[in-house]
């Protein structure tokens, strides 16, 4: 009895979050996400094809001698732990299997004007963000809001931090990524032993040792790298998001080379879809354009995070003085992320039909559906690439818990106006939530994540439409110099007065170091 209670209770929590989220990801926002994105696209004059070139050399290219906790790239890391996850693996393939193909057109036209977004993130960030005495600094769109906009915009700002808060609690920082970490453990220990099963047979979560042992074991990881601090998060970034996207990368090119000559009819499907949803009505029920739509852009923007506000966070923390510079790196992490790695995934789902269960037999969900095409698509055993995507899908995805628990302290932090003590209980409500990650559906898991992202997004949207004027006047002043002129130092206004060099005041500022100590002693 107390089973069936539980079950229609999961049940019917799983059906009100799909209402929420069919709510929050309506038209309007759909509108102001790729509206945003259109207008930073259109006053930059398409930055982000112009300017990419310079974007990835600056990505790699330290800055020496400026303030901040991290250099460039580890700043850009830091986001990209954030990101690259199980938006790449299990984010597309959802989209895929709900929204069909049109959904990855859908997805690459948010990345492409959500890059141009992510730059004026990166702008506002650096350019409002704050340096204590100890050299620790805070920004993001919480400060943007309140030294960009005033002082009585700071509500909005409070709003910001609230929402950024739940969402690395309860959505896209534990619950989404832990999932997506026990279902390819999972994958790798197929025959384990049911210990118990929770929920029902629509909504189930099968507890098996694996299960168990993962959580356990990403928990206690999770615990000793928070507790570090930010440099040593930085660093575990730094080795794992490189090392981990060439690994992903390479095993998904292999799956387009050995499927070479379909990838024109599945780009050929991929864009009738996107517009008709007839191309993939026979594989799926009550598909619409607005279906695809929704699920191509509210999942992109799960995976790159742009227009989200969760990226300024990391991008304030860079070693720069120069706001243009880290808007640019900032911009390079959509690209990455989404242009060429959801791209690629989307691809191979679509050329192997691992979205239509017409193909695989069945309704697949997530993981299984990227694990699917590459099995079917790469002359390997199943089990080389069933294992190396689970390791790389473990591994992004953790790195995706740690960069997005640094987004949800800051927002703490700027809640609780710096207390540590606020921080410290945040952490460890943090790791308790990791902690439960592997004990929720899979449903009302993507349902929370879509929900907390759009309440997070809603506050810096407004904020990047008000400050447009800011980030488009610099950019535009910034490649107006000639490129060997570096960034624009502020002039002595005291040099524009008509006095004589004799004058004391004047003086001062032509003398050499030795000859002022000279004339101090006198």
């Amino acid at each position: 009895m107390r089973g069936i209670v539980c079950a229609a209770s999961m049940n019917g929590f799983a059906d009100i979050v799909a209402k929420i989220d069919d709510f929050v990801w309506g038209w309007p926002l759909m509108l102001l996400i790729l509206g945003v994105g259109a207008l930073y696209t259109v006053r930059t004059g398409a930055l982000q094809v112009r300017r990419l070139g310079r974007a990835l050399k600056y990505a790699v290219k330290e800055e020496s001698g400026a303030p901040g906790e991290m250099s460039g790239f580890a700043a850009l890391c830091t986001a990209l732990s954030a990101t690259i996850g199980t938006g790449n693996i299990v984010g597309v393939a959802t989209a895929v299997a709900s929204g069909g193909p049109g959904a990855l057109l859908w997805m690459l036209v948010a990345a492409f004007f959500g890059m141009a977004t992510k730059y004026a993130e990166g702008f506002l960030a650096v350019k409002y963000r704050s340096i204590d005495s100890n050299g620790h600094v805070l920004g993001g769109p919480f400060y943007y809001i309140e030294n960009g906009m005033g002082k009585k915009w700071k509500w909005l700002a409070v709003l910001f931090a609230v929402f950024g808060a739940c969402a690395g609690l309860f959505g896209i920082g534990t619950f989404t990524q832990i999932s997506g970490i026990v279902a390819a453990a999972q994958s790798l220990f197929p025959g384990s032993q049911t210990l118990a099963v929770l929920g029902s047979a629509e909504h189930s979560v099968r507890i098996t040792w694996p299960l168990v042992i993962t959580g356990v074991l990403v928990t206690v990881c999770t615990a000793a790298v928070l507790f570090g601090g930010v440099r040593r998060l930085a660093k575990v970034s730094q080795v794992i998001v490189p090392l981990m996207t060439a690994a992903y990368l390479i095993f998904s090119l292999f799956t387009l080379i050995f499927n070479l000559p379909a990838i024109p009819g599945a780009v050929s499907l991929i864009v009738r879809s996107a517009f008709s949803a007839e191309a993939a009505a026979g594989a799926i029920a009550g598909l619409t354009v607005k279906t695809a739509m929704r699920r191509g852009i509210g999942r992109g923007v799960f995976s790159n995070e742009a227009g989200l506000g969760s990226a300024p966070i990391a991008a304030a923390a860079a070693k720069t003085n120069d706001p243009v510079r880290q808007g640019l790196v900032c911009m390079t992490g959509t690209f990455i992320d989404t242009i060429v790695l959801c791209t690629i995934t989307g691809l191979a789902i679509v050329v192997t039909g691992a979205w239509d269960s017409r193909v695989t037999g069945g309704a697949l969900q997530g993981f299984d559906i990227t694990a699917y095409s590459w099995a079917e698509g790469i002359p390997f055993s199943p089990a080389v690439s069933t294992t190396v995507l689970s390791v790389c899908l473990i591994f992004f995805a953790f790195s995706s818990v740690l960069g997005w628990s640094y987004y949800s302290e800051r927002c703490v932090e700027y809640l609780f106006k710096g207390s540590r003590r606020a921080v410290s209980v945040y952490r460890w409500l943090y790791i308790a939530a990791v902690a439960a990650g592997p004990y929720m559906t899979v449903s009302a898991v993507w349902g929370v994540a879509d929900i907390t992202n759009a309440l997070m997004a809603v506050p810096n949207l407004i904020a990047l439409t008000a400050l447009n004027g800011v980030v488009v006047g610099a950019t535009r002043d910034y490649f107006g110099r000639p490129r060997r002129a570096g960034p624009r130092r502020p002039r002595l206004v005291i040099c524009r007065l008509n006095r004589p060099k004799s004058d004391p005041i004047i003086r001062k500022t032509h003398q050499s170091p030795s000859a002022r100590m000279r004339a101090q002693k006198q």
